[in-house]
């Protein structure tokens, strides 16, 4: 399994390969994340290394680092993929969000997950409601 972080590090022509070669799989999840970014908006994230590229065999998943006043914290906002392959990133995830100070993992997404990661410790949180403006 690839599992391994992409950042900017890498040479560019890695990193719009492996951009690439998960669009199919975090394309579908954007549908889902209620308008707030679209492909180029990751690709530019991900270059710019706001956002973070988590690339396994068969999915994807898409974190950024969130700082609020008292609490940074680790935001998984986009998933797709082999769901197994995506919940064995978890650990890799987790230590990295240490390492870079966060003290939670958070994450934006379907009720589904709830019940895929609660044997790692997760627990619903906050609630989420939403209202489009016209």
């Amino acid at each position: 399994m690839r599992s391994q972080l992409t950042t900017r590090e890498q040479s560019r022509p890695q990193l719009f390969e492996e951009l690439d070669r998960c669009r199919g799989y975090i394309e579908p999840a954007l549908v889902h994340g209620g308008g707030t970014h679209d492909w180029y908006d990751i690709v530019s994230g991900v270059c710019s290394g706001h956002l973070q590229l988590w690339p396994t065999d068969n999915g994807a998943v898409v974190t950024e680092i969130v700082t609020y006043p008292r609490k940074k914290v680790c935001n998984i906002f986009l998933g797709g993929g082999d769901k197994s392959e995506i919940i064995a990133l978890h650990p890799q995830i987790e230590a990295w969000a240490k390492e870079n100070g966060c003290l939670a993992l958070t994450i934006s997404g379907r009720k589904g997950w709830i019940r895929q990661l609660a044997e790692k410790g997760w627990k619903p949180g906050l609630y989420s409601v939403e209202k489009e403006l016209e």
